[in-house]
C-alpha cells in the first residue's frame, strides 16, 4: 500500500493528525506525545519542513472524529486556500471499551463500529491520501479506567482487526501498533504505559514515535535526515 502524495522534498507537506488521546499525547507531560515530537522535529532547520497539525481530542470515538473531520481539514490550508496533503488517523480504542462492567456492552456496538470506521475512511479518502496508526495495548490490571471504562486486549484486538481490514479494503496503510507492542512482551510494554493503564507514558510515546517514523509509508518523507533511535534498546 503506497501513498499517492508526490515525493517532492522541496515542497513541505501540510499534514493533519486526527484522533483521540493517542494523537493528543495525553500521558506525556515531558514531550507532549509522538505527534508533538514529530511536529517539532519537522520544524528543525535541516528537516523536511512539513507542517503537522495535532487535532487529537481525548475521549473521541470514531463517530466524533468523523463529525469534525472535514471542518478541521478545510481550515488547515494556510496558504492560498490550500488544503492539507495527507491525513493521519488514529482512533478506535474508546469505541472498544465496556461500560461499568467487564461483561457489559461496548461503548460503540461492534457492528456499528464496523459501519462507522468504514464511513470515516471513505470520507477521509475523498479529501486526500490517508494513513492509519493503530491503538496501543492497555494494562488490563489497571481497569476500570475512571472507575467506569473496562478496556481489554480481546476487545482491542477485535476492533483493531476490523479497522485493519477496512483499511486494507481501501488500500490505506495501517500500522499495527497493538500487535507490535504485544510481541515485545509484558515487561517491555508495561514499562511504557502510564499509571492509568490506558495511555503511554513519556517512554511509551518515544517508542511510538520511533515505530511511526520507521514505518515505510512515512519514512520516505524524512529518510534523508538523521534520527538517533535509542530508547528501544533501553
Amino acid at each position: 500500500m503506497q501513498l499517492s502524495v508526490p515525493q517532492n522534498k522541496c515542497q513541505p507537506l501540510k499534514i493533519v493528525a486526527l484522533g483521540d488521546s493517542l494523537v493528543y499525547g495525553f500521558g506525556d507531560p515531558e514531550k507532549g506525545g509522538w505527534v508533538e515530537q514529530l511536529r517539532r522535529w519537522w520544524m528543525l532547520p535541516d528537516s523536511s519542513g512539513h507542517v503537522l497539525y495535532n487535532l487529537g481530542v481525548r475521549g473521541d470515538r470514531t463517530q466524533q472524529v468523523a463529525k469534525r473531520l472535514e471542518v478541521e481539514f478545510r481550515h488547515r490550508g494556510e496558504l492560498r486556500n490550500r488544503v492539507p496533503d495527507m491525513i493521519i488517523l488514529s482512533v478506535g480504542v474508546n469505541d472498544s471499551a465496556r461500560l461499568t462492567r467487564p461483561n457489559s456492552r461496548n461503548y460503540t456496538d461492534f457492528a456499528v463500529f464496523e459501519s462507522e470506521i468504514a464511513a470515516l475512511l471513505e470520507q477521509a479518502q475523498q479529501l486526500c491520501p490517508v494513513i492509519f496508526i493503530g491503538m496501543v495495548p492497555v494494562d488490563e490490571s489497571k481497569m476500570p479506567f475512571l472507575d467506569c471504562f473496562y478496556y481489554s486486549h480481546s476487545d482491542q484486538y477485535r476492533y483493531k482487526e476490523a479497522t485493519k481490514l477496512a483499511c486494507s479494503q481501501r488500500r490505506i496503510p495501517y500500522l499495527d501498533i497493538f500487535d507490535q507492542w504485544m510481541a515485545r512482551g509484558d515487561t517491555w510494554r508495561l514499562k511504557r504505559l502510564s499509571a492509568d493503564g490506558l495511555h503511554p507514558n513519556t517512554l511509551g510515546y518515544q517508542a511510538l514515535l520511533e515505530d511511526v517514523i520507521n514505518w515505510e509509508p512515512l519514512a520516505a518523507y524524512h529518510s534523508q535526515y538523521d534520527y538517533h533511535l535509542t530508547s528501544l534498546q533501553k
